[in-house]
């Protein structure tokens, strides 16, 4: 240890009052920069305690590290990434992107006051809910609407609006999990409900429902397995027998639908998945389903169904514990507002224009994705190959979407090395890795993003 460097250390008002801090002070507050200040001194008396050599201690050269202290401080910690991983509803990449042509109305939102919760024509308090209401009715058929903060909030007002202290009929096919470890049961048993459950995990039958009806039912359930499948010898009850057996013992229906599909995809060649509409149309009274996954909207959990249910449910004081703010509000208008011109919804709504994406486009993608990154001259040996996407955010679980993978093998970093340097690169590229390459699907990688790739993998490679 060297003694005479540690009493060399420069004391703090002194680094502060140092002219080469003072801008460093006016962008970022004394407060700020004398706690990065405080650290980077901290840091450099640990390195000279523990024996390190070559340590300066020169007030001149803590100057650009309290900088970059402060830099990194503010940065936020939420922020733009590049998804490479070709999946489309990626939960962890936050989901949906939101459509460009709602941005300008979202800024004007969220950034002046609104009627949030005031009736421009009556001029006196109003309904945040009356925004979106009325074409979530136009493009449902529903008789009322209401939303939440996601789809988990909406099944937990639900139920506990109408089974607290009563039982629920669900299926034991229908007992799931979805991400987060959010289950079907711990969901009911929050909400003061008690499970009954009938039929077998692969089969049940109407008679199982109508048979477990008795004085204290309060509801009867139904969840759209959207995130697997069970095949072979097996059978479920359509919402159509179901919403008549509700309606005969005066029972409401429920339906957690999850992705909450407003236009049929098998024209796409998707598999058939229940959309809302066919819900309401089957006469269900009360369906639950995301903003943020196959509708393409922001977070939120969207309630539709018969006026009687839907106007208890806005009186339970749970719901204000549950209501969305207005710039979700703004997002989802704005995006429901798309569904009503339906010529021009796969190519307005990001989610649906990626999951529509033709093998041209995929393909010309990909040659401006390598055509980017071999004008970056790099040790790179790049290639393009065939491959699949995932829808992704638990929707269509199993399909598998042809796609073009760009790959790139370097020969200075390993696989796991370049991945790893993609994910620190100021704008964070998130890649697949197979075998010794990594891996980009040009499915999800818009045009404007191409460029921000070539810088990335040029400051890995010349790093």
């Amino acid at each position: 240890m060297n003694k005479t460097s540690l009493s060399r250390l420069p004391k703090i008002d002194l680094l502060l009052s140092a002219d080469e801090l003072q801008e460093v002070i006016s962008s970022y507050g004394r407060t700020l920069v004398k706690q990065a200040a405080q650290t980077e001194i901290d840091h450099r008396r640990q390195l000279l305690l523990s024996g390190v050599e070559g340590v300066e201690v020169g007030s001149a050269s803590f100057i650009l590290p309290i900088k970059e202290r402060c830099q990194k401080a503010q940065a936020p910690h939420l922020r733009g990434v590049i998804n490479g991983t070709g999946v489309v509803l990626h939960t962890n990449l936050g989901r949906a992107q939101l459509a460009p042509v709602i941005q300008n109305q979202l800024t004007e939102i969220a950034f002046g006051y609104s009627n949030l919760e005031y009736d421009l024509a009556k001029g006196s308090r109003g309904s945040r809910y009356q925004h979106l209401e009325r074409d979530l009715l136009k493009l449902t058929g529903a008789e009322a609407a209401l939303v939440v903060n996601n789809n988990a909030a909406a099944v937990l007002l639900a139920l506990q609006t109408f089974i607290q202290g009563k039982e629920i009929i669900i299926s034991r096919g229908e007992l799931v999990e979805i991400g987060g470890s959010f289950r079907i049961p711990d969901i009911i048993a929050l909400s003061g409900g008690i499970i009954r459950e009938v039929g077998t995990t692969n089969k049940t039958h109407l008679r199982d429902y109508e048979q477990a009806i008795n004085e204290n039912t309060g509801a009867i359930l139904k969840v759209h397995t959207s995130n697997y499948k069970v095949i072979g010898f097996t059978e479920t009850v359509s919402m159509e027998e179901l919403a008549k057996l509700g309606a005969a013992h005066e029972i409401p229906v429920m339906n957690d639908l999850g992705s909450g599909l407003l236009v049929d995809l098998t024209s796409l060649g998707f598999p058939y998945e229940p959309t809302v509409m066919s819900c309401v149309q089957a006469g269900c009274d009360i369906i639950t389903f995301s903003g943020d996954k196959l509708l393409g909207g922001p977070q939120a959990g969207i309630i539709v169904g018969k006026k009687e249910y839907i106007e208890r449910m806005k009186t339970n004081q749970l719901t204000r514990a549950l209501r969305v703010d207005k710039m979700t509000l703004s997002a989802l208008e704005l995006t429901i507002k798309e569904y009503l011109k339906p010529e021009s919804l796969m190519k307005t709504i990001p989610t649906l224009r990626l999951l529509s994406l033709s093998p041209e486009a995929l393909e010309s993608k990909a040659f401006d994705l390598v055509q980017t990154l071999e004008a970056c001259e790099l040790p790179l040996e790049i290639g393009v190959e065939a491959g699949f996407s995932q829808v992704g955010g638990g929707s269509y679980p199993g399909v598998k979407l042809a796609t073009k993978l760009v790959s790139c093998k370097s020969s200075q970093l390993s696989a796991e090395k370049l991945e790893q340097a993609l994910r620190a690169f100021q704008r964070p590229v998130i890649v697949r890795i197979k075998e010794d390459q990594v891996q980009l699907d040009v499915r999800t990688i818009a045009e404007a993003e191409m460029p921000l790739i070539g810088a990335a993998f040029a400051a890995c490679l010349r790093a």
